[in-house]
């Protein structure tokens, strides 16, 4: 039986692979546009971690191919390396040293010699992670304590700010953890990453359709007062459910000013259980730090209005289908997930495990409060409040 030829990849055909990859096209949309299984694609790209490659440049000071013709031609009409190099306008030493590291005087042939050139020409460069242990450890060390490599640069950059020695991009890290032939970071640390992806991939975009039914009483979003909306003070936050199988949430909330993070078990999904749940979990908290929450359109939150009247607390709602209105808690159910990944059942988690996940999260530097924890943050203002 006969085997059916697969060619390879062109130059052209690798820029435009790499440029779909980049917008976030997937292995098989790439595969079905050059006419190849998406395995193709995957073995391609799965070696450099989903990064592109940089492309290759030869120095303006090497040898030409051009060049190494002629002294291929020069060796052939037994020419002296002087007289060649002359030719070319090139130091003597320059032509010897040419002939001598391919075959010798009497064996040398152009074409390869500009290949081994080229392959010669491949010198890695040593990356930061790999030549400081003692940074390493600490990027390790953070990874295994759920930090994003963001949150880990952030924090190396405050923790040692005239430092540069203890100091890497989350670009090195995330290089470092995709592209395992470094041999850097261990591969099980990817197991930490909140998208648990092995290599870089662009972010997809999912729209968020609105299901729910209505609401009496609805305090619109868009009444929401200022001082709510620049985040300027503390005490207003944002909250949603996490859903997991068999009827099992969690509640969600989220600071806006802090983006400090607390967690409540609840029972079910039932307006009732809810409220009753987001009622005692008010109570923990000082007045003065808790002065409003904005929810999504879900029919969880029916009865806000037994919330409002036992907490003082008031209650807005987003528009349909606009989840951005609370990007802070949106994001944050994005970390939680982590934790608690999809399909799994929230109803086997404790209270004090629920406490334990959110005191991890308010101890992890965020890059929008430059750096500094929730914790810190809200600490402070605690303090404030007397």
């Amino acid at each position: 039986m006969a085997h059916k030829f697969h060619r390879g990849f062109t130059a052209a055909e690798k820029t435009e692979l790499w440029d779909r990859w980049k917008r976030g096209e997937s292995l098989k949309a790439i595969g079905r546009a050059f006419g190849k299984q998406s395995s193709s694609i995957y073995f391609l790209v799965a070696p450099h971690g989903g990064f592109r490659p940089a492309e290759r440049r030869r120095s303006r000071l090497a040898l030409t191919l051009a060049e190494r013709e002629v002294i291929s031609r020069g060796v052939t009409a037994h020419r002296s390396a002087r007289s060649i190099a002359k030719l070319l306008g090139r130091s003597p030493s320059t032509v010897s040293r040419e002939m001598n590291r391919n075959g010798g005087y009497d064996r040398y042939r152009a074409t390869l010699a500009d290949e081994n050139a080229w392959a010669r020409a491949r010198r890695p460069k040593c990356c930061k992670l790999a030549s400081s242990p003692r940074l390493r450890r600490a990027v390790a060390g953070k990874l295994r304590l759920d930090w994003s490599p963001e949150q880990i640069a952030g924090w190396l950059k405050r923790t040692h700010p005239e430092d540069e020695c203890n100091q890497v991009s989350h670009e090195t890290i995330y290089r470092s953890l995709f592209v395992q032939t470094r041999g850097v970071l261990k591969k099980e640390l990817l197991s930490h990453l909140r998208s648990k992806r092995s290599m870089r991939r662009s972010k997809p975009v999912d729209p968020d359709g609105d299901r729910r039914g209505h609401i009496k009483d609805i305090v619109s979003i868009r009444q929401r007062p200022a001082a709510v909306e620049d985040r300027a003070v503390p005490g207003h936050w944002e909250g949603d459910l996490l859903s997991g199988p068999n009827n099992s949430y969690i509640a969600t909330l989220v600071e806006r000013h802090t983006r400090y993070v607390m967690l409540a078990k609840v029972a079910g999904k039932d307006t009732r259980t809810v409220v009753t749940a987001l009622i005692k979990q008010a109570k923990k908290l000082p007045k003065e730090l808790y002065k409003s929450l904005t929810w999504d359109r879900g029919k969880e939150l029916t009865d806000h209005r037994r919330f409002t009247l036992a907490t003082k607390i008031d209650v807005y709602f987003c528009d349909p289908q606009s989840p951005w209105q609370r990007g802070s808690n949106e994001n944050t159910n994005g970390l939680l997930r982590q934790y608690f990944p999809k399909g799994t059942d929230l109803s086997v988690h404790s209270q004090a495990y629920l406490n334990k996940v959110a005191r991890q999260l308010n101890e992890r530097p965020r890059e929008t409060l430059q750096f500094e924890t929730p914790a810190e943050r809200f600490s402070a203002c605690v303090a404030s409040t007397g």
